[in-house]
């Protein structure tokens, strides 16, 4: 699914609550062990990749999988947490331990599947270097996305970061700052599209391939996919990890079809972390 329409913060937290309400109400939540195996996902890729499980490799392994799409990055969570779906499928482990922390969550990882670098778009520039000084940078305004948001910056010389500041760097941690850039801070899903508001916009990779970014050839600059923590998995609510539903899952998930399906489908936008 691509999502181009300019959409407002507020309406989709509405999209984000209807979509919840309506996995609550789906009869069979898909947290027991019978029944299909309901996944929460983001649209793309990981909506995309399940798709793909779903129609080409789950019959044969004897799984009835369902898939369900979110557009925030707290609904998966929460919907996995009260057993209205049986697992997720949208986020990397420095966002689930933030998560979990805030929420007295326990939802835990299952199997890693692949990484979305993280990349710095704009609609003003063609090139980093032509940013001007007091530059309007978007930013996710989540804690471990703007972190890492912030770490691209710094890893490419726009900005230096206080030593040691990790997974909870903010715009006050900037020791550094040359070009006097000013930093917006958005909710994830609304940096793509802010793109025409500021001078450029770092966007996670599912939100820039739903609104037809392609990273690998439209990024200023691009996270690195060496020893980068930031891939995404499979996860459940602990205690759920042995449901055989979930293994038969996480199996496809990195078999050698997924990885060929995130090849060819994706062209180094995706990478596939197996």
């Amino acid at each position: 699914m691509r999502n181009t329409a300019k959409i407002t913060t507020a309406v989709l937290a509405a999209g984000a609550l209807t979509l919840g309400l309506s996995a609550c109400g789906s009869g069979d939540s898909g947290s027991g062990s019978d029944g299909p195996l309901v996944v929460a996902a983001s649209p793309a890729p990981h909506a995309e990749i399940l798709t793909f499980v779903k129609d080409n490799l789950a019959k044969k392994e004897g799984l009835d999988l369902e898939v369900k799409e979110f557009t925030d990055y707290v609904t998966p969570n929460t919907a996995t947490q009260d057993g209205s779906v049986g697992a997720n499928y949208f986020q990397n482990k420095p966002y689930l331990d933030d998560f979990n922390k805030k929420n007295g969550t326990d939802i835990v990882p299952v199997v890693t599947v692949h990484l979305e670098p993280l990349g710095l778009y704009s609609n003003k520039v063609d090139k980093v270097e032509e940013l001007k000084s007091g530059a309007t940078v978007a930013v996710p305004n989540d804690t471990v996305n703007e972190a890492r948001a912030l770490k691209l910056l710094s890893d490419n010389g726009l900005i230096t970061l206080k030593e040691g500041v990790g997974n909870a760097a903010t715009p006050a941690d900037i020791t550094k700052n040359p070009k006097n850039l000013k930093f917006k801070e958005l909710e994830a899903a609304q940096t793509p599209r802010s793109l025409d508001d500021v001078d450029a916009s770092v966007v996670n990779g599912n939100y820039a391939l739903e609104s037809d970014l392609k990273p690998s050839e439209d990024a200023l600059i691009l996270e690195s996919p060496k020893n980068n923590p930031y891939g995404n998995f499979l996860a459940v609510k602990k205690g759920n990890e042995d449901d055989p539903r979930v293994k038969k899952l996480a199996k496809l998930l990195t078999s050698p079809e997924v990885k060929k399906f995130i090849q060819d489908k994706y062209e180094g936008s995706v990478l596939a972390s197996f």
